[in-house]
């Protein structure tokens, strides 16, 4: 019985570092390997931005525009959106240091432009 209860734990102990390393080396959704920055990058976005610009579910609304490589033209103009936010949107200069706002931006270019919808049919 005991040999048998040492097995799952030895058998964890072997892909407990594999499972980490996948989880380091993210790949991008074009098959890229983020860095680090841009995983940092990641991060940030899930934590204080996926909740208004992407959809938790198909059914739910999307509060703010979808992000990608091409969504506020240059990587300065990003900078200061993410800063100091819009009328619909709060900065977040006071909540992420330079540094971190520049990771945001990193991880942005690496999402591609989402295809454009089908416009729905008139009712």
């Amino acid at each position: 019985m005991r040999r048998s209860a040492r097995l799952p734990a030895c058998t964890l102990a072997l892909l407990l570092p594999t499972c980490i390393d996948a989880a380091v080396a993210q790949p991008a959704q074009d098959g890229r390997v983020l860095d680090e920055r841009q995983l940092l990058g990641m991060r940030l976005f899930n934590q204080s931005c996926r909740v208004c610009h992407t959809k938790p579910q198909l059914t739910s609304p999307l509060y703010g525009p979808e992000l990608s490589q091409s969504s506020a033209g240059s990587e300065a103009t990003m900078r200061e959106v993410i800063a100091n936010g819009t009328p619909r949107m709060p900065g977040f200069k006071y909540h992420f240091e330079p540094a971190q706002i520049d990771a945001i931006v990193a991880y942005l270019r690496t999402i591609p432009t989402p295809a454009a919808s089908a416009p729905s049919a008139p009712r």
